[in-house]
C-alpha cells in the first residue's frame, strides 16, 4: 500500500474541536443507543457519525436513510418552546454499556427498582425449582388489562400467533433471558395478531392508574390546517410543523394536539424535549413527567427511532430503561398500557446457545429460553411477512421436468430440448400478449407457441425447461460459481448467491440463460449505478443472436423501478410481477419493507435469487433480511469463488475477515494521506479531488466520489461539501443553495440516493440530471432537504454504487463510529483509485479486527428456522 502523498503541502495546523455543534464527537454520552444503530450510526441526537439521514433536527446525527429533512433548515420546535438541560438521548440498546459508549444506561436504581428486580429473581427461582410455570408469571397481569376477545381455534392447533404473547392480557414484559420456553412457541412466521376487541372499547377500559391531570386550557381553532397552526402557536411551536402533523394526524390533527400535545412527537424531527416544551406551554400545572399521554408517545417513539437504527423490535430491558432515563416514573405501567392499548406488540424468541442441540419434537419438548421483544406493528407485519413469502416461494416450487417430459406445461406434444433453448421474448408482459393466439416467442409461450389458437385456455402456459436444458446452461457458464448458481436456481424456488464485485457476473450469467431457455428473468438492483453494471455484465453473458433489436441490458432493472412499473415487464391480470426469475443483487440493502412489497408481488413458482456482499453495510432502514436468510440456512446457498483482484480487491478482501494489511499498488491504486486533525483533512481532500487524482491518475473530478463517516463535525459530508463546491462550483447558491453545475444527492425516498448534476431551476423546481435522467424537484421538497450537495457522502448513501476513484475520509473524532462492514463498505467503492486520509491512527485496524457490525435486533432469522423446523415435524397422526 502505497504512502506517497498525491496532495500538497501540510496547510496550517487546525485542530478540529470535537466538543463543537459541528464536530463528531462518537464518546458523547448521549443516551441509549438501540442495540446496533444502523452500521455506522451512532445515537440519534448527537450529530455524530452515522449514516441514516433521516428527519430528524439540525443537531441530530441522522442515520443514513435519506429521509426528506435537510440539516440546514429543519424546523425544531425547541427554538421556540422551553429550554431543555436533559441530553437528548438515542434509540434505546439491548445492553446497557457503560456511559459515553451511545448505549443503553441503566438508570439509577431506586428502591420500586430494586423491588422489581427481586420480584423478577424471586420468579425466576419459583420456575426453575418446579415451584410454578413461566406462563404463569407472564400473565399475573399487575394492573388491570382490557379484556380480549377469545379467539376460536380448532381443537389441537397453536395459538393464533406463534411467538406472540396476547395482546390483551400481558403481566408486563416477563424475564428475558431467564424464562425457559419451548422453541416450538418462540419463533416461527406469526399469523397477524388476534383482533383485542377489549383493547378497542373505551367502555372495557379501567380507569388510568395515576393522578388525573387537571383540565387543560381551552384552545380555540379553527378548521382544517389553520387550527393546528393556532395550536402550534399557543404551544410555541413553530408554524412550518403543521403540514407535517396534518399529515400524520389526519383531519383531526388540531383537536388531537389539544388533548395530547405529545402526540407531536409523531412528526418526523420532533423530539421528546420539544413535546415537553409544547405540552408545558399548552397545559401549564397540568403537565408532568408521568403524565399517561407523554409515557404512551415515548413508548412509540423510543421504537421509531430504534427502526431508524436497523432494528425491528427492541427487548424489553431495553425499552424499559429508555423510559426510565425519560423520566418515566413506572415504566412498567406504560409498557403494560402501551401493549393492552394494542399500540405495542410482544413476541418471545428464542435464545441461541452456542453447542446446545436443535430440540427434538415428540411428547415432550426440550424448553428452551427466550427473551421478551416488544415492536411496532408495521415492522412485526413487514418481518412476518416476508418470512411467509419466502416460505411460499419454496413450498410452491415445482421441479425442473425431467428428460423425456414435455418442456412446456400441456404442450399437447413431448418436448424437446432443442424447443426450450430457443430465446424468447422474456420483455413482454403476458397481460398484453392476444387472448387467442399468442405470437411465437412471446413470454411464456416457449414450446406451447404452436398450440391452436382456438384452445380453451387462452392464458399463455409458463416454460418449464427440462433438467436437461438447464444442466446445459449449467455447462455452458463462464464460471464455475456461475454453473452452480444455475443449477442451484434450477431445483429450488428461493436460492441465496454471496460474492463481492467480481461475482456479479455469476447473476447475470443466470439471467441471460434463464432467457435462453424461454423464461421471463430480470435482475434488480438497489440504485442506477448498480443497473447500469448489472446491464453491462448481462451485455458480456449474453450470446449473440439473430435478433439485433433485443437488447439484453433491459433485463436490468432497478428495484425501485420494477415495483413502480417504470421498468421491468409490468404485472398480470392478478397484480403479481409477470416473470419467471427475478435476481435482486445488492440484497443487503433490502430493508424490511420493500422487501415485503417484493416478495408479496411474487406469484407462485416464481423462482428468487437473492444475491450480494454480506460484508457491506445493511439497509438504511429496519431489519437485516439478507444476513437472517444466510443464518438461518432457510435455502440453499452458493459462495462464488471468483476473487476481486487487483491492489484494491487485494486490500478488501483482507478487510472482510478482519484484516488490514499492506498491498502492493506500483500504479498507485492505493494511497494513504496522512492527515493531523480534521482540517488538514479537508485541505487534503479538495487537493486529491481537485488536483492530484486527476493530474496523476487521469481521473476526472466528476468521476472521484468522497466518502466520510458522518454529515456532522469538523471533515463530515456538510463541511466537506462546503469546501470542495468553494472549489469546484462556486456560486451564491440562488436556487434554494444550489447553482448549476453542482453535484448533490437526491432522496426520492427515504434510504434511497440518487445522484445527480444541477441543471437549472424555475417556478416549478429543481432541476437535475440523474445519471442521464431528468428531474424536477418541488421548491417545498428542496427546502425539506430532499437534495443536498453531493461531492461527499456517506457509506451508507454510497453502498449500491462505485465509482473509477474514491477519496475515503477518517477524521480523528469518528474513530468510534468505525466497524469492519463500515471500512468494508467505503474502502471498496473505486474500481481505478483508492485514497485514504488517515486521521484515526491505530483506531482503524482495531475497528476492523475487533468491531465486525453494529449488531441489530431483528425476528426474521428466528421466523425462518421456525418455519424450517415446522416443516421437518412429521404430521399428526390422523
Amino acid at each position: 500500500m502505497s504512502t506517497d502523498r498525491l496532495a500538497g503541502e501540510t496547510p496550517p495546523e487546525q485542530e478540529a474541536a470535537p466538543g463543537t455543534a459541528d464536530a463528531q464527537t462518537p464518546d458523547h454520552p448521549a443516551a441509549p443507543e438501540a442495540p446496533a444503530a444502523a452500521e455506522d450510526a451512532t445515537a440519534p441526537g448527537t450529530d455524530t457519525d452515522t449514516d441514516t439521514d433521516t428527519t430528524a433536527p439540525e443537531n441530530t446525527t441522522a442515520p443514513d436513510t435519506d429521509a426528506t429533512a435537510p440539516e440546514d433548515s429543519r424546523t425544531r420546535p425547541a427554538d421556540t418552546t422551553t429550554p431543555v438541560s436533559e441530553p437528548a438521548p438515542a434509540a434505546p440498546g439491548a445492553e446497557a454499556p457503560a456511559p459515553g459508549s451511545g448505549a443503553v444506561r441503566e438508570p439509577t436504581v431506586s428502591a420500586p427498582a430494586n423491588a422489581t428486580a427481586d420480584a423478577l429473581a424471586a420468579a425466576v427461582r419459583a420456575v426453575e425449582s418446579g415451584e410454578r410455570t413461566a406462563a404463569s408469571f407472564f400473565n399475573d397481569a399487575p394492573r388491570p388489562a382490557r379484556q380480549a376477545a377469545p379467539a376460536t381455534r380448532p381443537p389441537g392447533e397453536g395459538p393464533d400467533t406463534v411467538g406472540r404473547t396476547p395482546q390483551g392480557a400481558p403481566g408486563g414484559p416477563a424475564p428475558e433471558a431467564a424464562r425457559p420456553h419451548t422453541a416450538h412457541d418462540a419463533g416461527g412466521p406469526a399469523r397477524p395478531p388476534v383482533t383485542d376487541t377489549g383493547a378497542m372499547n373505551p367502555a372495557a377500559a379501567p380507569a388510568p392508574a395515576g393522578p388525573v391531570p387537571a383540565p387543560r386550557p381551552a384552545v380555540a381553532t379553527a378548521p382544517g390546517i389553520e387550527g393546528v397552526r393556532q395550536v402550534l402557536a399557543a404551544g410555541g411551536a413553530p408554524q412550518t410543523l403543521a403540514e407535517p402533523a396534518a399529515e400524520v394526524l389526519g383531519e383531526r390533527a388540531a383537536e388531537a394536539l389539544s388533548e395530547d400535545p405529545w402526540q407531536l412527537l409523531g412528526v418526523p424531527g420532533v423530539r421528546p424535549e420539544q413535546a415537553d416544551g409544547f405540552a408545558r406551554a399548552l397545559l401549564g400545572p397540568a403537565c408532568g413527567p408521568g403524565d399517561e399521554r407523554r409515557a404512551q408517545a415515548l413508548v412509540g417513539w423510543l421504537l421509531e427511532q430504534a427502526a431508524v437504527a436497523g432494528h425491528s423490535a427492541l427487548e424489553a430491558a431495553a425499552l424499559r430503561a429508555a423510559l426510565a432515563q425519560r423520566s418515566v416514573p413506572d415504566p412498567d405501567e406504560a409498557l403494560q398500557t402501551a401493549i393492552a392499548d394494542g399500540a405495542v406488540l410482544v413476541f418471545q424468541d428464542a435464545i441461541e446457545e452456542p453447542g446446545r442441540a436443535r430440540p427434538t419434537t415428540g411428547d415432550e419438548e426440550e424448553e428452551q429460553p427466550v427473551r421478551i421483544l416488544l415492536g411496532l406493528d408495521r415492522f412485526a407485519m413487514a418481518e412476518e411477512s416476508v418470512a411467509d413469502g419466502l416460505a411460499r416461494l419454496l413450498n410452491t416450487f415445482e421441479a425442473v421436468a425431467e428428460p423425456g417430459q414435455d418442456t412446456a406445461a400441456d404442450a399437447g406434444g413431448p418436448g424437446d430440448d432443442t424447443a426450450a433453448m430457443e430465446p424468447a421474448d422474456a420483455d413482454r408482459s403476458p397481460a398484453t400478449e392476444g387472448a387467442d393466439a399468442p405470437a411465437p416467442g412471446a413470454p411464456g409461450t416457449g414450446a406451447a407457441a404452436d398450440a391452436p389458437a382456438d384452445a380453451d385456455d387462452t392464458t399463455p402456459r409458463p416454460v418449464r425447461p427440462s433438467a436437461a436444458a438447464w444442466e446445459a446452461a449449467a455447462a455452458a457458464a463462464p464460471s464455475p460459481s456461475a454453473a452452480e448458481l444455475v443449477r442451484a436456481a434450477a431445483h429450488s424456488g428461493l436460492v441465496a448467491h454471496t460474492g463481492a464485485e467480481a461475482a456479479r457476473a455469476e447473476p447475470a450469467a443466470l439471467i441471460a440463460a434463464a432467457r435462453s431457455l424461454g423464461l421471463r428473468a430480470f435482475g434488480a438492483t438497489h440504485t442506477e449505478n448498480g443497473r447500469r453494471r448489472l446491464a453491462a455484465h448481462l451485455t458480456t453473458s449474453t450470446p449473440e443472436v439473430a435478433d439485433a433489436t433485443m437488447d439484453p441490458g433491459t433485463a436490468a432493472v432497478t428495484v425501485s423501478g420494477l415495483l413502480s412499473g417504470r421498468q421491468g415487464p409490468g404485472r398480470d391480470a392478478d397484480g403479481a410481477l409477470a416473470l419467471d426469475l427475478l435476481v435482486v443483487l445488492d440484497a443487503p440493502q433490502l430493508d424490511l419493507e420493500t422487501a415485503a412489497l417484493l416478495v408479496e408481488s411474487l406469484t407462485d413458482g416464481t423462482r428468487l435469487v437473492l444475491s450480494g456482499d454480506p460484508g457491506v453495510l445493511w439497509s438504511a432502514g429496519p431489519g437485516r433480511l439478507f444476513a437472517d436468510l444466510l443464518a438461518a440456512r432457510f435455502c440453499p446457498q452458493v459462495a462464488s469463488r471468483t476473487p476481486d483482484f487487483g491492489p484494491i480487491g487485494e486490500l478488501v478482501s483482507g478487510i472482510g475477515i478482519g484484516e488490514l494489511s499492506q498491498v502492493e499498488a506500483p500504479g498507485k491504486e492505493v494511497v494513504i494521506v496522512p492527515a493531523r486533525d480534521a482540517g488538514e483533512g479537508v485541505h487534503r481532500t479538495v487537493q486529491l479531488v481537485a488536483d492530484s487524482v486527476p493530474r496523476a491518475l487521469g481521473v476526472p473530478t466528476e468521476q472521484t466520489q468522497v466518502i466520510t463517516v458522518g454529515h456532522g463535525g469538523a471533515a463530515g459530508t456538510r463541511a466537506l461539501n462546503a469546501a470542495l463546491k468553494e472549489r469546484l462550483n462556486p456560486g451564491p447558491g440562488r436556487f434554494g443553495g444550489f447553482d448549476p453545475g453542482d453535484r448533490v444527492a437526491y432522496t426520492p425516498a427515504p434510504g434511497r440516493t440518487v445522484p445527480g448534476t444541477v441543471t437549472g431551476a424555475d417556478a416549478s423546481g429543481l432541476h437535475l440530471d440523474c445519471d442521464g435522467t431528468a428531474a424536477v424537484v418541488a421548491r417545498e421538497q428542496v427546502g425539506a432537504g430532499a437534495v443536498r450537495h453531493g461531492w461527499a457522502l456517506t457509506a451508507h448513501q454510497a453502498a449500491g454504487m462505485r465509482w473509477p476513484a474514491a477519496v475515503v475520509v477518517l477524521p480523528g473524532d469518528a474513530a468510534g463510529g468505525l466497524t469492519r462492514a463500515w471500512v468494508y463498505t467505503a474502502f471498496s467503492r473505486g474500481e481505478q483509485h483508492l485514497s485514504v486520509v488517515q486521521g484515526v491512527d491505530q483506531a482503524l485496524p482495531r475497528a476492523v479486527a475487533e468491531v465486525p457490525v453494529k449488531e441489530r435486533t431483528t425476528r426474521l432469522r428466528t421466523l425462518l428456522q421456525h418455519s424450517v423446523q415446522s416443516a421437518e415435524e412429521p404430521p399428526a397422526a390422523g
